[in-house]
């Protein structure tokens, strides 16, 4: 009878720390899109269409709305365009053109993985990454390190960060095995980004942000790892200091799936710019993720009690999206984090 009463007591317990969670998490929904300031749309989405068979979803000029929303100035003018895999409905890239919007810098420039602030890649399943790399050369883009390997708990992969125009880079993952889950889906050659990732300064601070303010749930987290001798890192850590420099992740979601992923990293011991205070529009280079969310208040009240910074701006038309209210604020690196809602304009 004790013993049924304790099992009893204990579901109760689990069952109120899922729902204080829940209640918690800020969204539930995986990140729709990651938005990317480039200078020429053409350009940068060749690279996804030619290796990954992406296709425009939606495309067109930027709202005055939208704009004013970046908090560009009044003479700004822009266009954009969605791609991604047929069929999908997040995990999409919504390339972004401004015009007339004042000067425009790299957020990263050099995009070195030392280097913190801002967002460092998206993340992409692939199948035939040497015949990729190969392609991805021919087409003007360059990689941060040869293929190189990983081995990621049971998973045995090979990955290669293709660095393209405007900062923009593309950490590519062909997992040799265990075979992918049924949850990634059918793919050919390239998936819709499943996760995004940041170079941060403090792995703790950046973390807590992410499970603490904003509700996200854990997929990774670990203390600094090293190799024992030197190893080809494929974040580009260079050869000889591999043994010396700690390599900390942290990974997490909404919600457990596949996509919608964000991954922050910290390198110990080894230190370079901080370059937070340029991720901001019209700058060049992954910009902002965009997740749905039901409750903008709420949101913003959790941000209030944290003391977090953050704006909203109302009525906005998102073109594919329709009139949204928009909630941004960025992380601890100063990575813009977007929520939206619709609403009737």
């Amino acid at each position: 009878m004790l013993a049924q009463r304790f099992a009893i007591l204990l579901s109760l317990v689990v069952s109120l720390l899922v729902s204080l969670s829940s209640q918690a998490q800020v969204t539930r929904e995986p990140w729709r899109e990651a938005i990317v300031s480039v200078t020429d749309i053409e350009r940068t989405a060749l690279f996804f269409s030619e290796l990954g068979h992406y296709v425009t979803l939606n495309q067109g000029l930027l709202s005055r709305s939208e704009l004013n929303a970046w908090g560009l100035p009044q003479t700004a003018t822009g266009e954009y365009r969605l791609i991604g895999p047929a069929g999908e409905s997040s995990g999409l890239i919504r390339l972004i053109d401004f015009d007339n919007a004042g000067p425009q810098i790299p957020m990263r420039p050099g995009a070195r993985a030392w280097d913190t602030g801002c967002y460092f890649s998206l993340m992409v399943r692939v199948k035939g990454l040497e015949d990729l790399y190969s392609r991805a050369v021919e087409l003007g883009w360059w990689t941060e390190t040869p293929i190189a390997p990983l081995q990621f708990g049971d998973s045995d992969l090979r990955i290669v960060i293709f660095k393209g125009p405007d900062g923009l880079q593309v950490q590519s993952y062909e997992r040799l095995s265990p075979a992918l889950p049924d949850a990634v889906g059918d793919f050919t050659r390239m998936t819709r980004p499943f996760n995004i990732m940041q170079m941060v300064a403090s792995h703790a601070d950046a973390y807590r942000f992410f499970t603490e303010v904003l509700g996200f749930e854990t997929f990774y987290t670990g203390p600094p790892v090293k190799s024992v001798e030197p190893v080809l890192s494929p974040i580009g850590i260079p050869w000889s200091m591999t043994p010396e420099v700690g390599y900390q992740a942290g990974i997490v979601y909404p919600q457990p799936g596949e996509y919608g992923r964000i991954e922050m990293i910290q390198l110990h011991g080894l230190a370079g710019q901080d370059y937070r205070s340029r991720c901001v529009a019209p700058n060049l280079g992954i910009l902002a993720v965009r997740f749905p969310a039901s409750d903008l208040d709420r949101i913003a009240s959790v941000l209030d009690d944290s003391n977090t910074d953050y704006t909203v701006s109302e009525s906005v038309d998102l073109a594919d999206l329709g009139w949204v209210d928009l909630l941004s604020t960025q992380s601890p690196d100063g990575a813009i984090i977007q929520f939206y809602h619709p609403v009737n304009p």
